[in-house]
């Protein structure tokens, strides 16, 4: 089922009752989660639970905003198109050496096709575009002195971003209103996996699984993170969520997957006014 897009206009962008963002957040606790559902049209908070104001690194959930990047900057041209082979030599777990077009690239969480993406982009070209997006604190810098901003600011250095920043983007991308085509924000829309919920709720989204860091910047494999952000729809009602969980015990399967599968399960009671 593909999400038809209700009315929207700029004046519905604000969250009412969503507790504000502070770049200055509290140091963050060794695990927290949030749950945080809106309204997409009023942007009224549904929902919200935990620490939704803690910015961590977005994963594979930045191809949200990548996908944007990459059909606005004319690389990326359709659902299908462009279809790149994976090269031998270039880092990718087995399942991803394969054909990738865009639609497999958010189904299956390519990471080289968004590697792809950034290195025809340039550092110049890709900085300029997250600034413009307004895209968490987009930083794409990546590591203090290992100039990789192009192929790990996203993993878990330098750019990060929370729930509740999350969340105001995709509203924006569903109504059609971020700095980028029109056209841009439709294809985007159109490739993000969908999945069937219970109560017949359709739901669009995008995981996303990292390591937080420890005092010497190196993944800490005892705090691994996961990420479900996206909307969802049903006789209706549309709703935008973000879930975001920061465990301290290590996991021997992908935080992300876990996450998005436990918020499908939520989502009859989560998309009701508490």
């Amino acid at each position: 089922m593909r999400y038809r897009l209700p009315a929207i206009v700029l004046s519905c962008l604000a969250l009412p009752g969503l507790l504000s963002f502070s770049a200055h957040a509290q140091q963050q606790p060794q695990a927290f989660e949030c749950t945080l559902v809106t309204s997409i049209e009023t942007g009224a908070v549904i929902n919200q639970q935990g620490a939704c104001d803690q910015r961590v690194a977005p994963a594979s959930t930045f191809k949200v905003p990548l996908a944007l990047i990459g059909f606005d900057a004319g690389i990326l041209q359709d659902e299908k198109t462009p279809a790149w082979d994976w090269k031998p030599g270039t880092e990718a777990r087995a399942s991803d050496r394969k054909t990738v077009d865009p639609t497999i690239w958010e189904q299956d969480s390519v990471l080289w096709y968004s590697r792809e993406i950034t290195r025809r982009l340039g550092p110049e070209k890709f900085a300029a575009y997250v600034k413009r997006l307004g895209y968490g604190n987009a930083d794409v810098s990546g590591e203090p002195g290992k100039n990789n901003g192009l192929t790990h600011s996203w993993l878990g250095s330098s750019l990060t971003v929370s729930p509740v920043e999350q969340v105001g983007f995709l509203r924006r991308l569903l109504a059609g209103n971020l700095p980028v085509s029109r056209d841009a924000q439709a294809k985007t829309r159109a490739i993000l996996p969908v999945f069937d919920a219970p109560e017949s709720w359709a739901v669009h989204g995008k995981t996303g699984t990292g390591y937080m860091r420890d005092e010497k910047g190196n993944p800490d494999r005892n705090r691994p993170f996961g990420w479900f952000v996206g909307w969802a729809e049903r006789e209706g009602q549309h709703i935008v969520f973000a879930r975001l969980r920061v465990s301290d015990k290590p996991s021997n399967e992908p935080l992300g997957p876990a996450v998005r599968d436990a918020f499908l399960r939520d989502i009859p009671r989560l998309a009701v006014h508490r």
